[in-house]
């Protein structure tokens, strides 16, 4: 495993250059996607992609398939609660 802190530098059009030491540990080649989570300003650069992403996409295809999408279910979202607060 490589060292834990490494500097990079900012390139034009903000691009960045992993070091060859990390990209050769986790087999990364050009093309692959990375996930970039921004902590109030404490940047988390993975290789995986977030699971958020990945449940979000299968409720997206599951509702797809019931013939649902997110705006009938914000609707009914909307409606339960305005039946409950009565």
């Amino acid at each position: 495993m490589p060292n834990n802190t490494q500097t990079i530098q900012l390139a034009q059009r903000g691009l960045l250059t992993l070091p060859k030491s990390i990209r050769q540990a986790y087999h990364l080649e050009p093309g692959d996607e990375l996930t970039l989570i921004d902590l109030g300003g404490v940047f988390v650069l993975s290789p995986h992609r977030s699971e958020i992403d990945v449940l979000a996409g299968q409720i997206s295809q599951s509702l797809g398939e019931k013939g649902e999408s997110l705006e009938s279910m914000l609707l009914a979202l909307r409606e339960s609660r305005e039946k409950y607060s009565e």
